[in-house]
């Protein structure tokens, strides 16, 4: 396989710490100019043309997934109040925490489930979760299964494109 540039580069020449660091960094709201639908399905594709092992793969990308996204959760339940102090002045980021704080709210730990399998929407469930102060027991349920669903799906399509990539 040729080299690839870019952060899918890394990916391809650094394996599993180049898939949990990209997976985590997008969890905790770092942007990465390539999403993470995009890096999974390559790493995904790298199980059966780039030498990673997929079960690896799988469970590197979920854990960075879980790990990420309960940081980032456990970041806005204890400094809630110093970061919307901040975030008054960020209306765009404001008027999106302000809509999926509704759907949580009308929908309660579903809401959170349903959050986290919607592209663009996963990235901001965490810190309203964390917004609202909701438990650790009830958060942690509804993110393991969508990290299940969402990044492994990704990385079993990839899996499945292997040679087609």
């Amino acid at each position: 396989m040729e080299p690839t540039t870019g952060l899918l580069g890394l990916v391809n020449s650094y394996g599993y710490l180049a898939i949990f660091l990209l997976v985590f960094l997008q969890e905790i709201g770092v942007p990465n100019p390539v999403p993470n639908e995009l890096v999974l399905i390559f790493a995904g594709a790298l199980t059966v043309i780039g030498g990673l092992n997929f079960w690896l793969t799988l469970i590197t990308a979920v854990i960075a997934d879980i790990i990420g996204t309960t940081l980032l959760f456990s970041v806005f339940y204890f400094f809630e109040h110093k970061i919307m102090e901040k975030v008054k002045k960020w209306e765009k980021i404001n008027r999106k925490l302000e809509k999926v704080k509704e759907t949580i709210l009308k929908r309660g730990k579903w809401g959170i489930f349903l959050g986290g399998m919607m592209p663009y929407v996963r990235g901001y469930v965490s810190a309203v979760a964390g917004i609202l102060n909701i438990p650790y027991r009830t958060f942690l349920p509804m993110v393991v299964f969508p990290a299940l669903l969402w990044t492994g799906g990704y990385v079993t399509l990839g899996h499945f494109l292997g040679q087609k990539w």
